[in-house]
C-alpha cells in the first residue's frame, strides 16, 4: 500500500514526455542531431539514396531481419504499411483476424467492411486479454497486432505460430519492434514506425516482407483497384527499387536523418538486447510501484503478456470504481491534466476508446530515472484528486 502523499514531491522527472506515440526522443537527442539532413535535395539524387538505404540497413542489423527479406519505406505511418499488406495479399485464402484492441478492431473493419472479403473469422478479446491462440487456423493468413498500443497486451512470443504455416502471417508490430522479440520466421509480414520504439518523427512507415509475402504479391492479383501509394508489383513481379531506397513518392529527409540517428544510438548503447532491457528495466519500475500501490492496477491481467512498451493503467480504488463511467473518466482527466499543467507528465491519459485509466510509455528511449521520479507524483495526483472527489460528496 502506498503512503498518501501530503505535500508534493520535490523531483520531478528530467523528461516529461511518456505519449505512447509519437514517443520520448532518445536521451541526449537534440535538434542539432538533423544538421546533416539532406534537406532541398531530391530524395531521388544519390546521397540521398544513400542516406534512405542507410536507414534500411540500419533496420535490419538492428532488428536481425533476415538477409532473404526485404525492407522498404513507405507512405503513411504504421497504418499506411498494414494497409498495403491488407490491401495487396488478401483474398487469395480465408483469413483470421485477431482483435484485442482498437487498432486490431480497425483492420478487422477495413477488411469486412472496406475489402468487402467473404471469407473472414474474427477472434476477439476484451481489452487487456487475447483472443485463445490455439484457435488460429494457420491454413488461412492470419492478421494481428504483436503488441496492443492501446491495450497494453501482447502476444508472449512466436511459439503458437507453426513453421509450416500454408497461410501468410501479417504483423503489425509497431509498438513492439525494437522492445520484444520479434520471431521472424514465424511472420511474413511485419510493420512499424518510427515514431513508437525509436522515437522517430512521424509520417513514414515500414514494412518487411518475407519470401512467401513476395510469393503472394506475385502469384495472386485482388479483383480490386489498388491506389499507387498501395501498389507493390507491377507487371505481375515485386517492384524492386522499393526496398532499395526508391521510395513510392517523397520522402522527408528529415524524417530519415532522425530515424538514422535513433538507430545509431541503439547500436551505440548495446543494439537490440540493449534496447530491450531498458524497455524490460523500464516496466520493472512501474510493476514494481503497482505492487506497492493500493488504488492502481493494470489493465492486462496475465504478466506473461503484459507490454513493456505501452503500460497500461485501470484505477482499483472503490472510491472511483463506484463511480460511473463518466465520473470515472472525469476523475483520470483532472489527474492527467494536474501533472500535465505542472510539467511533470504529458499524454499519460487511456487511449479514448479503451478502458478508462492511465498509459505510459516505458520504451528504450525513456530512462528509468524519470520513471522513478513520475510515480511518486501519480501517488500524489491521486491523492489530491480523490480528496476533491470526497470534499463533493
Amino acid at each position: 500500500m502506498a503512503d498518501t502523499p501530503q505535500t508534493a514531491p520535490a523531483v520531478k522527472p528530467a523528461n516529461p514526455n511518456f505519449s505512447s506515440g509519437p514517443c520520448a526522443k532518445r536521451p541526449g537527442w537534440t535538434v542539432d542531431v538533423l544538421s546533416d539532413a539532406l534537406v532541398g535535395r531530391s530524395h531521388r539524387a544519390k546521397p540521398a539514396k544513400a542516406r534512405i538505404q542507410e536507414a534500411i540497413d540500419l533496420t535490419r542489423e538492428l532488428l536481425a531481419v533476415p538477409a532473404d527479406y526485404r525492407i522498404g519505406i513507405v507512405p503513411a505511418s504504421d497504418t499506411g504499411a498494414v494497409e498495403m499488406a491488407l490491401w495487396s495479399m488478401l483474398g487469395a485464402r480465408g483469413v483470421d483476424m485477431l482483435a484485442w484492441e482498437s487498432f486490431g478492431e480497425g483492420w478487422v473493419t477495413d477488411v469486412q467492411k472496406q475489402l468487402k472479403l467473404d471469407d473472414v473469422r474474427v477472434l476477439k478479446a476484451p481489452y487487456g486479454e487475447l483472443p485463445d491462440l490455439a484457435q488460429v487456423d494457420f491454413s488461412r493468413d492470419v492478421v494481428f497486432t504483436w503488441n496492443g498500443t492501446t491495450s497494453g497486451a501482447r502476444v508472449p512470443n512466436g511459439d503458437w505460430i507453426p513453421a509450416d504455416r500454408q497461410g501468410l502471417t501479417i504483423c503489425d508490430a509497431t509498438s513492439a519492434a525494437f522492445a520484444q522479440d520479434l520471431d521472424f520466421s514465424k511472420l511474413d509480414v511485419v510493420t512499424f514506425s518510427w515514431q513508437k520504439a525509436l522515437g522517430g518523427e512521424a509520417a513514414h512507415g515500414v514494412l518487411i516482407l518475407s519470401p512467401r509475402a513476395v510469393e503472394r504479391l506475385e502469384t495472386f492479383k485482388p479483383e480490386r483497384p489498388l491506389p499507387k501509394i498501395f501498389r507493390l508489383t507491377k507487371g505481375g513481379k515485386l517492384i524492386e527499387g522499393i526496398f532499395k531506397a526508391e521510395t513510392i513518392n517523397t520522402v522527408s529527409m528529415i524524417c530519415i536523418e532522425d530515424a538514422v540517428d535513433a538507430m545509431k544510438w541503439g547500436k551505440q548503447i548495446g543494439g537490440l538486447k540493449a534496447m530491450q532491457a531498458r524497455a524490460d528495466a523500464n516496466y520493472q519500475v512501474l510493476a514494481d510501484w503497482v505492487a506497492r500501490t493500493d488504488w492502481v492496477g493494470f489493465l492486462a491481467k496475465e504478466e506473461a503478456t503484459r507490454s513493456n512498451t505501452s503500460v497500461c493503467f485501470v484505477i482499483t480504488d472503490p472510491a472511483v470504481t463506484a463511480l460511473d463511467e463518466e465520473a470515472q473518466s472525469a476523475f483520470v482527466k483532472a489527474i492527467v491534466a494536474r501533472l500535465d499543467k505542472l510539467g511533470v507528465a504529458y499524454d499519460i491519459g487511456g487511449y479514448r476508446d479503451a478502458p478508462t485509466g492511465l498509459r505510459i510509455w516505458a520504451g528504450s528511449t525513456i530512462d528509468a530515472a524519470n520513471l522513478e521520479a513520475l510515480t511518486p507524483w501519480l501517488d500524489w495526483a491521486f491523492a489530491e484528486e480523490k480528496a476533491v472527489l470526497q470534499a463533493a460528496a
